[in-house]
């Protein structure tokens, strides 16, 4: 991925669209085939110190980058650069940059919904205690948990996906986008041979919507990232220790306490998603700009599309080193359960005595009554509601303190998962 966003990389796509360009300048005449044949035996992409020197004194990048070029082409170097303002090279070029970072980005997220997928299907059976506003609530299976994840990614992969698609795009139309020195026909060719698609309407730049809505895909895609790190947080705590990151041997956790064990990898996870986070912002404010074209979102473009595809290429690949390896503690989390003293139990009975021909409030009245003194007291809810004679009197007991009725369902979203998995991924 750093690769990708380096100046080397930058300056060479900018060559290939160059190159691409004189082709379609070739093609339509303009361009005579000696000339085309000697740039391209001749150009090489510049060394950016090369550039960075020229840039110095032209103060423009792009003018930098065309007189390093040129300077080594001989006569036929009047031709580089033919017709073609700094957007056209810039912008088509970073289409490429995206398309192929978006590649990389694919295939790590490919191998993070895979090590997800693996451990919801271990652990598909697994009760774990689920919670609403961080109180017990009732059992799920940790299983369940992590189906969920799995899903959330692959809506990230079609989101991300589809503005990758919708970045495709090149733009050779000139300094207006009217194609009042460039042939139409030369973006055609040239976006062709780049595997892009001409913009159907640019004006001196391809439209920052596009852009706007790939940076949105990945906030969105470190979002959910940071939302199960922030899960595997909470499930390490000291009180609940349900879930623990991998700790290699010889590892240490602190520098003053020997103890200490922390989810460091997931508290990074977390943070770096507000950076991929501030990005998006940055795309939205940069789609609107002075008439054809300003130069404002060029600096800023600079420094998130790197940082914001670096951020969530590592973000990806620690977050699936860390499904892989997780610590999953199912003794522990049988533990928390029954820790709970049965008051999971309370919809089940209020469902069991509205069954039985009792109204919902009266139910409701009932079954909290129990609650109230098992929270309070720290007593057992089954034992207490096994004593009230308003509730055994009128149901199954049994059936209803029945821990296994909260996983027999379990396998209907197993099946959509399967399902899932079978779907092709195009990476």
């Amino acid at each position: 991925m750093a690769k990708v966003w380096s100046e080397e990389t930058k300056l060479a796509r900018w060559l290939d669209v160059e190159l691409a360009a004189l082709e379609g300048w070739a093609e339509v005449g303009a361009v005579p085939a000696e000339a085309l044949r000697e740039i391209r035996e001749r150009a090489v992409p510049p060394a950016p110190e090369r550039v960075a020197e020229l840039e110095r004194e032209t103060q423009h990048d792009v003018a930098a980058f065309v007189d390093a070029v040129a300077s080594e082409l001989g006569p036929a170097g009047r031709f580089f650069h033919y017709g073609l303002t700094s957007s056209d090279v810039v912008d088509t070029a970073l289409s490429l940059q995206v398309r192929d970072a978006g590649a990389l980005l694919l295939e790590g997220l490919e191998r993070a919904q895979q090590a997800v997928v693996s451990r919801a299907e271990e652990h598909r059976e697994t009760l774990i205690m689920g919670r609403t506003h961080g109180v017990h609530a009732e059992p799920t299976t940790f299983g369940l948990k992590l189906a969920g994840w799995a899903f959330e990614l692959d809506r990230g992969r079609t989101r991300l996906a589809r503005a990758l698609e919708g970045m495709r795009i090149g733009k050779l139309s000139g300094a207006v986008g009217n194609y009042a020195a460039v042939d139409p026909e030369v973006e055609r060719v040239a976006c062709e041979r780049l595997g892009l698609k001409p913009e159907p309407v640019s004006t001196q730049i391809l439209q920052r919507d596009r852009h706007a809505e790939l940076l949105s895909a990945l906030a969105l895609l470190a979002a959910s990232l940071e939302k199960f790190a922030l899960e595997i947080r909470h499930l390490a705590r000291t009180e609940v220790d349900e879930v623990a990151e991998p700790f290699a041997r010889g590892q240490k956790g602190s520098s003053a306490m020997p103890h200490k064990r922390n989810p460091v990898i997931s508290e990074r996870i977390c943070g770096l998603a507000r950076v991929v986070r501030a990005a998006a912002h940055v795309g939205l404010e940069n789609v609107a700009l002075w008439h054809e074209r300003d130069i404002s979102h060029s600096s800023a473009e600079r420094i998130v599309f790197p940082d914001a595809f670096l951020a969530l290429d590592y973000m990806l690949d620690r977050f699936a080193w860390l499904m892989e390896g997780l610590v999953v503690r199912a003794d522990r989390m049988r533990r928390n359960i029954d820790a709970s003293h049965g008051l999971f139990f309370s919809q089940r009975v209020l469902l069991a005595l509205i069954d039985s021909g009792l109204e919902r409030a009266d139910a409701y009245r009932l079954v909290q009554r129990s609650a109230m003194r098992s929270g309070e007291e720290e007593r057992d809810f089954r034992e207490l509601v096994r004593a009230d004679a308003e509730i055994a009197g009128r149901v199954d007991l049994e059936a209803v303190f029945d821990l296994t009725a909260f996983a027999r369902h379990v396998d209907t979203v197993f099946e959509r998962l399967r399902a899932l998995r079978e779907e092709p991924v195009h990476v």
